[in-house]
């Protein structure tokens, strides 16, 4: 892991242990088991097109602060009207000004899938989405061993959900395609020093494969940048940035749905 990921983790773990002492892990399961049926994520992103996946985020590590009013219902339902395919929801606190709560705002204001968005390395995360009523959540090859993924992976699905397996470079997509993942995500964002390669996903297409979702995750800046992605053969993007500085959200989706 590079510095900045470790960084990101240990306070992902150490939060969850937080939520850990005030919530067991069998409460988790019985809430977990109580939720909502999950939505199915997967093939909300194979529809027809380009897809979207909607970001909500308070700030960013890199870029500090994105708004000042910060509100996860509202922003759901405008991600909704305007086109989203699903809405992906910033949970981990530090770094991001998110909290677990805003997921289950988010989901409760929309009828899309929603992913849960954080450094998940434990199955307590795991249970705890589900609990919120998350349909997905974030995996990150770069913050876990090979078989942990595997496990992950298949405690996520046990539990209903669908992950989005992120990735960054050709051996990455070996460990994502080994552990069976099927919703790929290509993020361009160097997480050792923040740069954007917006090639990446291109690069990486054919190791991807077909038979499976790619997502192209930051950098996407409007349009143009998403007509280019889908050019590559991106089958959805992840957009937060640009949507958290819109003024309109809704028409923002429309113009990168196209």
């Amino acid at each position: 892991m590079s510095g900045i990921l470790a960084g990101l983790v240990a306070e992902a773990e150490s939060q969850t242990g937080r939520r850990r002492a005030l919530r067991t892990e069998a409460k988790l399961t019985e809430l977990a088991a109580a939720a909502p049926p999950a939505r199915d994520f997967a093939a909300a992103l194979r529809e027809p097109g380009l897809a979207v996946i909607a970001e909500m985020k308070p700030r960013s590590p890199s870029k500090g602060p994105l708004t000042d009013d910060y509100r996860p219902a509202e922003l759901a339902r405008a991600y909704q009207g305007g086109g989203a395919h699903a809405v992906s929801v910033l949970t981990h606190e530090a770094g991001f000004g998110g909290s677990p709560d805003h997921l289950a705002v988010a989901r409760a204001a929309c009828e899309l899938p929603v992913l849960r968005k954080d450094f998940v390395v434990d199955e307590y995360q795991i249970l705890e989405a589900r609990a919120l009523g998350a349909d997905a959540l974030l995996l990150i090859v770069a913050a876990l061993d090979p078989a942990r993924l595997a496990a992950l992976l298949a405690r996520t699905r046990a539990c209903g959900m669908e992950a989005l397996v992120e990735v960054h470079d050709e051996r990455e997509v070996d460990v994502a395609l080994e552990a069976g993942a099927d919703v790929i995500g290509v993020n361009h964002r160097d997480l050792r020093d923040f740069s954007i390669d917006r090639t990446l996903s291109a690069r990486l297409r054919g190791r991807v494969g077909t038979g499976r979702v790619m997502v192209g995750e930051s950098g996407v800046r409007g349009a143009p940048d998403a007509r280019a992605l889908e050019a590559a053969g991106v089958d959805a993007v992840l957009v937060g940035e640009l949507l958290m500085r819109a003024g309109d959200p809704g028409t923002t989706i429309k113009g990168l749905v196209g």
